[in-house]
């Protein structure tokens, strides 16, 4: 019998579409293939366990050969395989899935068959056409007394389906999809071409794959087992599998659950230095062990994709091609699900091991910020083991280091003043004085900071951050009692006018202002609110705080009417305005400012004054 037809579609011009436009990438054509042949398979299996099948097994794998010279790629398979009509049904009818239909009918029998089965489009098969001139498909059922069936398509809408006998018939059970190679495609002919497509896609599939005599899957991944068979070496050889040059993960998530949504995979937490790393391609999306995208942040919070490890889920929605997700309530609860497991985890290890916890810190830290300010849900748990770290390397939780500074750090209006910095060693003389004065001073010098700082100030009631470089310390925490100046008005501002004839520079705005005789000198500082916004502009704050980063640098230079130092330059007799440079040049050094010949000029100043 041989049979001469036309593939059933709506129109002429949609099968060249589906050939060349239907994967983004022409590789795919492997892992559909493949894929196929794995349902076949696994359809074959789930028979088995229901009594429907009664035959042998046997050796149950996916064989991939390629033969260079004839220019032929063969995919085999020992699954249930296809009768002629069924060939006719499943693949001359496009985008009738025969995965969906197997799943259909089997649903009430066994609720395991739909998670076994790969399928959902019935137009994988089609991609075959990208890089082949003619496909052939041989084919022999399971089914009792049923014959071979052979299937020749050039690419065209048109077709021959026979059912050879004798010789020509296939020996044994199962289907074999044999691509004859277009010239245009010849790298497809080549083994390590083929085996580096194979190892990418195909490397967790939960059916044995050969490719030239050599098994290249692992048939049962650990995200497919249950973490309690499953060891801390385990966990750590997966991730050296999955990152080969990577340090090992501080720690890990297995997930799995199975409502209201099929999800399983581990997901690892490694080292993140100071910096944002976006390295998106660290977390791989599988569904049904097949891999899909290295590109999940529909499914994945921004915020997590610093994370590295598998996420598989059947329920994922994607496109025909599965090259690009489809956000919809599916992937936000998946989203949301996730987030809480990262959350739940976090805060597990705080509780059980505040030691271990603070060790690892300095590495999970910028994570649980950026968690922190990219997702409400994820500040609500997070604020209790979030960790303020001060410059005596000390930590605290935000409640601990409220209570710390509480008595000592609040202002006249009973707010509670947080000191930081975000270099200690460039404002050291900032922050010793501030501890001689017994306040505490927070370290504040990772990216995120400027972001969390503002966040921490939004969310904190009465309280308020300040630089310790941004005031002198009776402006940044002012209390009831204010010292008055020692000098007459007219003092004052023959003081100012000298220090602004010394300094000679219109982006420093120039007060004398009474403070305590420890307070420095002369303090150069830069308006607070400003400063913060540029800080964060250069962090990537992106829309509004674009306009900050215009704006020319202005600082504020404050004289102590109360040091000793304005007295000795009232009282200067002609030395006066040298002083006062003296007294801004020491400032500016305080703050990292003082540069060049600016600088030289100091120096020279300095001996001379000696």
């Amino acid at each position: 019998m041989q049979e001469t037809g036309s593939i059933s579609i709506h129109t002429e011009n949609i099968f060249p579409i589906i050939k060349k436009f239907l994967y983004s990438d022409h590789e795919i054509f492997l892992r559909e293939l493949v894929s196929n042949a794995v349902d076949a398979t696994q359809k074959l299996k789930s028979l088995a366990q229901l009594g429907e099948f009664k035959g042998e097994l046997g050796e149950l794998k996916v064989r991939v050969t390629v033969d260079k010279e004839a220019r032929k790629i063969t995919i085999s398979d020992r699954g249930l395989g296809m009768t002629a009509e069924e060939i006719k049904k499943y693949i001359n009818q496009i985008a009738f899935s025969g995965a969906t239909e197997f799943v259909e009918q089997y649903k009430d029998k066994d609720a395991a068959t739909k998670d076994q089965i790969i399928g959902q489009f019935g137009l994988g098969f089609y991609s075959a056409f990208m890089v082949a001139e003619q496909v052939e498909i041989w084919s022999q059922s399971y089914k009792d007394d049923t014959l071979t069936a052979h299937w020749t398509c050039d690419g065209s809408t048109e077709f021959t389906l026979e059912e050879p006998t004798g010789e020509h018939a296939k020996a044994e059970r199962g289907t074999d999809v044999v691509l004859h190679v277009a010239a245009d495609s010849d790298e497809f002919l080549e083994e390590a071409r083929l085996r580096t497509i194979l190892t990418k896609y195909c490397k967790f599939l939960p059916v044995p794959i050969e490719f030239e005599g050599e098994l290249i899957n692992n048939t049962t991944p650990i995200w497919t087992r249950q973490p309690s068979e499953l060891t801390d070496e385990d966990y750590t050889k997966f991730y050296q599998e999955l990152y080969p040059f990577s340090e090992p993960p501080l720690f890990w998530i297995h997930l799995n659950v199975d409502y209201p949504f099929n999800l399983t995979g581990i997901l690892y937490f490694p080292k993140v230095k100071n910096e944002l790393q976006f390295q998106r391609n660290k977390i791989q999306l599988y569904s049904r062990q097949v891999f899909i995208t290295d590109e999940v942040k529909d499914v994945v919070p921004e915020f997590l994709m610093l994370l590295h490890g598998v996420i598989d889920s059947p329920d994922i929605p994607l496109n025909v091609s599965r090259s690009f997700l489809q956000a919809d309530a599916a992937v936000r609860k998946i989203n949301t699900y996730i987030t809480k497991k990262v959350a739940d985890k976090l805060s597990s290890l705080f509780k059980q091991d505040r030691a271990g916890y603070e060790e690892k810190w300095n590495d999970i830290g910028l994570f649980v910020k950026y968690g922190m300010l990219s997702d409400e849900k994820f500040y609500e748990k997070a604020k209790d083991f979030v960790l303020l770290k001060n410059v005596s390397n000390k930590l605290f939780t935000l409640t601990e280091y409220t209570e710390h500074i509480q008595a000592n750090q609040q202002d006249k209006d009973g707010n509670t003043v947080v000191l930081y910095t975000n270099d200690a060693e460039a404002q050291h003389s900032f922050v010793a004085a501030a501890q001689e004065r017994g306040y505490d001073v927070l370290n504040f010098d990772q990216v995120l900071d400027p972001h969390f700082v503002g966040q921490l100030e939004q969310k904190l009631e009465k309280t308020s951050f300040k630089r310790v470089d941004a005031d002198t310390l009776s402006k940044l925490i002012e209390k009831e009692s204010t010292p008055e100046s020692v000098l007459s008005e007219d003092d004052q501002k023959k003081l100012e006018e000298t220090f602004k004839a010394a300094i000679a520079n219109e982006t420093m705005r120039v007060k004398v202002a009474a403070l305590s005789p420890q307070d420095a000198p002369v303090v150069i500082t830069q308006n607070e609110f400003m400063r913060r916004m540029k800080d964060m502009q250069r962090t990537g704050g992106g829309g509004g705080m674009q306009m900050f980063g215009a704006f020319p640098e202005s600082y504020d230079v404050t004289i102590n009417a109360n040091h000793p130092v304005a007295q000795k330059v009232l009282a200067g007799n002609g030395t006066g305005e040298s002083l006062a440079k003296q007294a801004f040049d020491l400032a500016l050094l305080a703050q990292g400012m003082l540069k060049g010949e600016a600088l030289t000029a100091f120096v020279k100043r300095s001996t001379e004054l000696l």
